[in-house]
């Protein structure tokens, strides 16, 4: 199934409506004074973001959105009716850009967030609104405003306090399946994952992570091959990234592979190794893995990095694992309001 994470859509805001020319025509006062009453204003494009949505696809099925008109102001001093405004639900994370110049409108990461994208045009004023004491029967009246119109570019990023990276069959969907209610397909084949899952973390203290899985990385990802490219770009909102290695690779593959990742997050985007990083090696049910524990474990030393050796298959290291999640957000929670402060 394919994933909706970039849409163009087009949106025009209602016109104004008119202002109307009238006179008070009553039984006693043939010649009663201006009473056009102004017209109503255009129809707003509003864009809101909700946690009720998951994808941009409905916006590749429709692209053009019209507000309506507002209503025509009319005699006896009534004005026109504000023309409804039509309001695009996205899921949160997403950007808003101009499309034809790619300057971004508006970063929508709150539930409820909402940016006019497109004001509707002004209704027009009745002839009563130009009476003065010199001019007591104006006979014009204003038009109503037209809407504004424009290209959109939406881009999904994905909001998650975790990223998981990893190379294909590093275990990904069975660690999030493990750590949340998440369901990610999973088969011991590359790319069994095709679209970023997401996931919930609860711990005993009901406080609650959000977990994004995405699509294995492989050698030359930032450059387009494999899947990554389309991916990597949900990792860059996440406040701490999780390496997770494959211990069952033979020699120092699993190594050579926390070295993969990193080269192609830095050619990608240096400020994703700016993020706090745990590095988790799974697998360790397998003999291989058992047989490679001290050689990965040295050579992530080297790097000044330790790990947490887990299995996701039968639930080995993963309390401590959650532990030390929550500990990683907690204390990237901590360093950033002393930096605010």
């Amino acid at each position: 199934m394919k994933f909706f994470d970039e849409a163009k859509i087009f949106v025009r805001s209602g016109d104004g409506g008119n202002g109307c020319l009238s006179f008070r025509r009553e039984k006693f006062k043939p010649r009663g004074g201006p009473d056009g009453g102004n017209g109503g204003k255009g129809g707003d494009i509003l864009i809101t973001a909700s946690a009720q949505c998951q994808t941009l696809q409905d916006y590749h099925f429709r692209q053009h959105f019209k507000a309506p008109k507002g209503a025509h102001g009319q005699g006896n001093d009534r004005n026109g009716r504000k023309g409804p405004d039509i309001r695009l639900i996205v899921p949160l994370g997403t950007l808003v850009r101009e499309a034809e110049t790619g300057q971004i409108l508006a970063d929508l990461i709150t539930e409820g967030q909402t940016f006019a994208v497109a004001q509707g045009g002004r209704g027009g004023k009745g002839n009563k609104h130009f009476a003065t004491a010199t001019h007591r029967t104006p006979r014009f009246a204003q038009k109503g405003e037209p809407g504004t119109e424009v290209w959109l570019f939406l881009e999904l990023k994905v909001l998650a306090h975790i990223g998981l990276v990893g190379l294909p069959n590093a275990g990904k969907s069975t660690l999030l399946s493990r750590l949340s209610a998440a369901k990610p397909k999973i088969s011991d084949y590359p790319f069994t994952t095709l679209t970023p899952n997401l996931g919930i973390l609860e711990n005993n203290h009901g406080q609650r992570l959000t977990i994004a899985d995405i699509p294995g990385i492989i050698a030359g990802a930032s450059q387009g091959a494999g899947l990554g490219l389309k991916f990597l770009k949900h990792i860059e909102r996440t406040q701490v990234l999780v390496f997770l290695l494959d211990g069952s690779l033979k020699g120092e593959e699993p190594y050579l592979s926390y070295q993969t990742l990193v080269k192609e997050m830095e050619a990608y985007d240096p400020a994703l190794l700016a993020k706090p990083r745990l590095v988790v090696v799974n697998k360790m049910d397998l003999p291989s893995s058992k047989d490679n524990f001290k050689r990965v474990q040295n050579n992530l030393k080297k790097l000044r990095l330790d790990a947490i050796f887990i299995s996701a298959k039968t639930g080995e290291g993963i309390p401590l694992l959650i532990n030390y999640l929550f500990m990683a957000i907690e204390t990237r929670d901590h360093e950033e309001s002393k930096r605010i402060d």
